[in-house]
């Protein structure tokens, strides 16, 4: 795989000095922690500073705290929901119950596993993305963490891993304001973006002059909230709203159709082989998980095809272990800022984060025709895809390391001068954000 155009570079220092910096300016109700703390203030202004830095370390530390849990919620609910269907890895993220992804098994390793007792599922000839993906299922009453563990070592050499679970990493809140009439189409060239997400709106007002070419992994195409929101700040354009790549055609790909075991991995797998049939140059991922070798092996795969592949670094909190894909060697991960251009205080940092964007006090598009409040790395991610979109023709990876040494010169450079792992090289698209009074006042 070759090596990305635009190292990244990870100092400890800088983060310390960057996390104590512009994200705990965010917090919520800060203004009072800080008021109190200069009210209450009996003695030397050095006193009062000491005093209003443990205050916001701890309210950092406790915004973090309940970010993550956020998800892990949401996660939880749906094992509760679906026991039957939905495992977790010992790590506690969530599984497809009883499966195994297998990664180029030879015959060999195949046939030993059948001798146990693990049965074929499925055959995925991945054939645009060059790779080979057998899906196996344990014998009755193996868990799958053993499943797992049974292949590993009856093949060391081969790679095993389960069907994880990806999500969203971002919201939608507030209100649906009403959409006005669609506005005059401005098409990006012949700009072509992949999306890997929940189905999309096609009807909407602002997609109304976007050619929307979509396909379900996970059973047939259901139209989604955070795929519609996504796709809109890809490509939307209307009289009130404008994405980043205003009339791309998109190619959407729906993991999740509604089915309590969307978004695994074997269905983002699928997703890119399809897209690596469409030729897509560019492939937006707002999702989030664990690492995975299936996964990380079909990223691979498009990279080396010259393909760019952009995705949200998530919203579990600045001191969260680093979240897939955006975190694979190669894929641009994107982080999000608010109004006045702070890192929302629940954003991934680290190594991973190579550019930020709007991810916060905007509008995207929702289904019915309407808009909504949206927050989250999620909604930062497409912006970056969009204007690398604008630039590619076709997936080529000199291209796209050009587009990307071309952003590095547009971008605005914030928190820690040069590089960080807070706004990674800088902050990119501020001028595709909505805000909320733009369409509610009109």
């Amino acid at each position: 795989m070759p090596n990305p155009p635009l190292m990244r570079l990870l100092a400890a220092t800088a983060l310390i000095c960057a996390v104590a910096g512009p994200s705990s300016a965010q917090l919520p109700n800060l203004g009072g922690v800080v008021g109190g703390v200069v009210n209450q203030a009996q003695g030397t202004l050095g006193d009062v500073t000491n005093r209003v830095g443990d205050r916001v370390e701890d309210a950092t530390g406790r915004v973090g705290d309940d970010l993550r849990r956020v998800r892990s919620d949401r996660l939880n609910a749906l094992r509760r929901q679906h026991p039957d269907l939905i495992d977790v890895d010992r790590d506690g993220a969530p599984v497809i119950r009883s499966q195994v992804l297998a990664v180029a098994p030879s015959a060999e390793a195949l046939a030993a596993a059948q001798a146990r007792g693990f049965t074929v599922i499925e055959r995925s000839d991945e054939t645009a993305l060059g790779l080979s993906v057998v899906t196996l299922r344990a014998p009755q009453g193996m868990s799958t963490r053993r499943a797992v563990e049974t292949l590993r070592r009856l093949d060391p050499n081969g790679s095993y891993d389960f069907d994880h679970i990806y999500i969203g990493a971002g919201e939608t809140s507030g209100a649906v304001v009403r959409a006005h009439q669609p506005g005059a189409a401005g098409p990006v060239g012949d700009a072509r973006i992949g999306l890997i997400d929940g189905g999309v709106d096609a009807a909407h007002p602002a997609l109304a002059s976007v050619s929307v070419h979509q396909r379900g992994f996970a059973g047939a195409p259901r139209v989604d909230a955070h795929g519609t929101a996504v796709a809109s700040l890809l490509a939307g354009e209307s009289a009130d709203f404008r994405g980043a790549a205003p009339g791309a055609a998109l190619y959407v790909a729906d993991v999740y159709g509604g089915s309590p075991t969307g978004g695994g991995a074997a269905a983002i797998l699928a997703a890119l082989n399809w897209l690596a049939e469409q030729r897509t140059p560019v492939i937006n991922i707002s999702l989030v998980g664990p690492p995975n070798r299936a996964l990380e092996a079909g990223v691979n795969a498009m990279l080396q095809r010259g393909v760019v592949i952009v995705a949200a670094v998530g919203n579990d909190g600045p001191s969260a272990p680093p979240l897939y894909p955006a975190s694979y060697p190669g894929v641009i991960g994107v982080t999000g800022v608010d109004a006045r251009d702070r890192v929302l205080p629940e954003a991934g940092r680290g190594a991973q984060v190579d550019w930020a964007a709007p991810g916060s006090d905007m509008l995207a598009a929702q289904p019915g025709g309407g808009y909504a409040s949206v927050r989250g790395t999620s909604f930062a991610a497409p912006i970056v895809a969009g204007l690398i979109a604008r630039q590619l023709a076709a997936p080529s990876v000199q291209s796209a390391a050009q587009a990307q040494a071309d952003l590095l010169r547009a971008a605005v450079d914030l928190g820690a001068r040069g590089r960080d792992p807070v706004y990674g090289a800088g902050l990119l698209g501020e001028d595709v954000r909505v805000a909320p009074r733009r369409v509610a006042t009109r």
